[in-house]
């Protein structure tokens, strides 16, 4: 097999189950169906009031911040590549009550699938490492959105994704900006929550995309920038040197000049 959506779909088909199993806490799965927001710190003190809006949650996934949109007021669509994961979303939504729909689909697909119009289109966490085009997904984006809609985005910062851990120091390893036709190649044998269990399909494809990539791709389809913010902190333990910084986000070690490990952005459609 070759192409990189099929590598990766087998990879997150995958992970579904020992992500739903949730055996050390990380999705917080016991905890968000007693009650709990699950959304993390940036993303739930960036967000603001979205009650009564039309969401999109692009890369949704299991379907918990989905499920948390909907907590907050919205009327919330996921939309996502994983036929299993769906089914996991779907069967957490009737186990809250809380009601989304949730449709199997690329975002790619999204103008086909979920034309909206949306007030919202929210994405967050490990989502553009995984298109390998990022002018395509801006332009989805403004398509699904109605005028005067925003995105709301949160992700991993390229300063840190070329970075790699070579006798005890960052390194830089990976070009800024990776190719759509060259994506990186990687094996990992566990998923990222801390899980031991050991995959089958462990290969993936993944890209880099420069800030400047993220940024002028909105901007020329159509979206201003109304607000971009850098953060030392990040939800997953990208690098094994990261340590705790509060209970669900990392940091780097103290003696460790400081660097964003994470940006966030909200784009409005203009036009």
């Amino acid at each position: 097999m070759t192409d990189p959506l099929e590598i990766n779909r087998k990879n997150w088909d995958e992970r579904v189950a020992i992500h739903a199993r949730d055996s050390n806490g990380d999705y917080m799965l016991e905890r968000f169906r007693a009650g709990e927001d699950a959304l993390h710190e940036i993303e739930a003190a960036e967000l603001g009031d979205i009650t009564g809006k039309r969401v999109l949650h692009l890369q949704c996934h299991i379907g918990r911040d989905t499920l948390c949109l909907v907590r907050r007021g919205a009327i919330a669509t996921g939309l996502d590549f994983s036929g299993p994961a769906l089914t996991v979303a779907r069967r957490l939504a009737a186990e809250t009550g809380l009601e989304a729909t949730f449709v199997h689909g690329t975002v790619n697909d999204a103008p086909r699938l979920t034309p909206g119009p949306f007030d919202l289109v929210f994405t967050t966490w490990g989502t553009v490492c995984w298109l390998p085009d990022v002018a395509r997904w801006a332009d989805v984006i403004a398509s699904v959105l109605k005028v005067g809609g925003e995105l709301y985005f949160a992700d991993l910062h390229p300063s840190f994704a070329v970075l790699e851990i070579a006798d005890g120091k960052l390194v830089p390893t990976w070009d800024f900006d990776t190719p759509p036709d060259r994506p990186l190649e990687f094996v990992t044998p566990v998923t990222y929550t801390g899980d031991p269990t050991v995959m089958e399909n462990q290969a993936t494809r993944e890209w880099i995309h420069s800030l400047s990539s993220v940024l002028g791709r909105l901007i020329e389809a159509g979206m201003t920038i109304t607000m971009f913010r850098e953060h030392e902190v990040l939800p997953w333990r990208g690098l094994p040197l990261l340590v705790p910084a509060t209970e669900r986000m990392w940091r780097l070690p103290d003696g460790y000049p400081r660097m964003p490990l994470s940006f966030s952005l909200r784009a409005r459609k203009t036009g």
